[in-house]
């Protein structure tokens, strides 16, 4: 699960806390649970798709979160709708391959809520959050480099770049540079030492936010590989929908909306083959578009959740069409040096 840029709740290594589940409504209008059906709800988080899912048609639905402790939390749920709720630790991206291990074929509809957990921002030991001090994790699952890995290895002008590209710093090199000065006098460690080493360096914001906002959101989307997961999902989504499925798609700030945006735009058109390659054949649409501009909040929603005021939804059906290769790149995913241990190569990722 990914966290919102356009307005970032603060406090947290960027996109809004939801114990309320944003655009539900809009996200149940888009999907149509039917009786019969089987959906896929890509990032379980605290449940609330999912169970409004199962609450809206007698249909099954396969939850995923990469978080184990997502997964614990909803056994309760799960025994609720015993039956009708299957659980399953894992990356959206590879949600097709997870419904296939559980003998599903072809889904009715697939829900992405793409923002951070509420449950992660609410733990100080995740370190996603710069109000309350903990470890400088930010992991949404419980395997590799965590985020002071990150910080305290890889070189200055690497990790400039991945702070301007994926939080939008201005300062970045005054940041890396930073980092660098406190990191050869010990180890950093904590989320408090971090959000202190940046706020000196950014300095304070006319806006009000925490200086160290972008710079967490940043970490926290190259430790994930959160754009990289988001373009390899929507993939996924295609494999696994069958004709007339529904795709649903919440997104929180630009980068991953742009990928969105561009996903569905390059999927719902007919591509034309050429004269001058006759062998180049037109690929059919394998989406209709079913909102041509992004949904936002209503004032209502606001309301009652302000923190849903940067979430997007957009949505499209499947066709008949078979489903595509992806170039993660030409839907703006970013190439970023990936991380390696001191000493050793790093490789081109995100």
């Amino acid at each position: 699960m990914m966290a919102g840029r356009g307005e970032p709740f603060e406090g947290t290594a960027g996109g809004p806390a939801r114990h309320i589940p944003v655009l539900l409504s809009e996200v149940l209008h888009s999907l149509e649970p039917r009786d019969g059906g089987l959906y896929i709800d890509g990032t379980f988080g605290a449940g609330g798709y999912t169970r409004a899912i199962l609450g809206a048609a007698d249909c099954r639905v396969i939850a995923i979160d990469r978080d184990p402790t997502a997964i614990a939390a909803g056994r309760g749920l799960a025994a609720d709708h015993r039956g009708r709720l299957i659980l399953a630790e894992g990356r959206f991206s590879e949600l097709d391959a997870i419904a296939e291990g559980q003998g599903v074929e072809a889904a009715d509809g697939v829900a992405l809520d793409v923002g951070v957990s509420s449950m992660q921002l609410d733990q100080a030991e995740r370190g996603f959050s710069f109000m309350q001090d903990g470890p400088l994790d930010m992991r949404m699952g419980d395997t590799g480099p965590n985020a002071a890995d990150v910080v305290n290895t890889m070189g200055e002008a690497d990790l400039a770049r991945l702070i301007f590209v994926l939080g939008e710093e201005r300062k970045s090199r005054a940041v890396a540079r930073a980092i660098g000065r406190a990191r050869s006098e010990g180890a950093i460690t904590t989320t408090g030492a971090l959000a202190e080493i940046v706020a000196r360096a950014v300095g304070p914001l006319k806006d009000g936010k925490h200086p160290a906002t972008r710079t967490f959101q940043a970490l926290r989307i190259y430790v994930n590989g959160e754009l990289s997961e988001l373009a390899e999902g929507l993939a996924a989504a295609e494999r696994i929908l069958k004709d007339g499925g529904r795709l649903a798609v919440v997104s929180f700030h630009s980068l991953e909306d742009r990928i969105v945006k561009r996903f569905l735009a390059e999927r719902s058109k007919v591509t034309q083959g050429s004269r001058h390659m006759p062998e180049v054949k037109a690929e059919a649409p394998t989406f209709r578009l079913l909102t041509r501009h992004p949904v936002d909040p209503g004032e209502e929603e606001l309301k009652v959740n302000p923190r849903a005021r940067s979430a997007r939804l957009r949505a499209a059906e499947r066709t008949a069409a078979p489903a595509r290769a992806i170039d993660p790149a030409s839907l703006g995913v970013p190439r970023l040096p990936g991380f390696e241990p001191a000493g050793r190569k790093g490789r081109s990722v995100q």
